[in-house]
């Protein structure tokens, strides 16, 4: 008996070992890498550059994006360097993310794969005050589209950020 329950265990350990385990961060493999802004735009103002990397980290349990980008002087306005950090993670079989820059934004991000495209889209959670909407989409081999969207309560998504990127060699 005691050997019958042994196999049993074995065979359980065996399967387990066996089944491919799904890779959450998949939508977002595209992105892995060091990346530089090639033509940006949008309101309220246009960059003059900007870079961002993604990267997998502890054990592939959850992703770093880290990214700036750089604002000319304009309108009595002095340059600005905008940075952020935004930690990627799995909570509840969701995708999720956690957005904090240096100018104090705070952002919970839930995040769905683009349906027919190499893309992911990071939607803010909650229905108090604007709506924040993030877009990474492949464009070719070594480059991609992202826009970076503000909805007031309300009102249609605005443009913030467009922005070409290439995948820097």
């Amino acid at each position: 008996m005691r050997l019958q329950v042994l196999t049993m265990a074995l065979s359980s350990l065996v399967l387990c070992a066996q089944a491919p385990t799904l890779d959450p961060f998949a939508p977002l493999r595209f992105l892995v890498g060091d990346w530089s802004s090639v033509e940006g735009g949008g309101e309220p103002g246009k960059a003059s550059g900007g870079e961002l990397s993604l990267r997998i980290e502890l054990d592939g349990k959850a992703m770093v994006r880290r990214s700036f980008a750089e604002f000319p002087a304009q309108q009595g306005r002095p340059a600005l360097r905008h940075d952020d950090l935004t930690l990627v993670f799995v909570e509840d079989g969701k995708a999720k993310a956690l957005y904090v820059d240096n100018e104090g934004h705070v952002i919970h991000y839930l995040l769905t794969a683009l349906q027919g495209s190499e893309g992911v889209v990071f939607l803010s959670e909650g229905t108090q005050g604007p709506r924040m909407r993030l877009t990474y989409q492949k464009t070719g081999t070594d480059s991609l589209e992202l826009a970076f969207e503000v909805a007031l309560p309300g009102k249609d998504f605005v443009t913030h950020v467009r922005s070409k990127m290439s995948r820097k060699k």
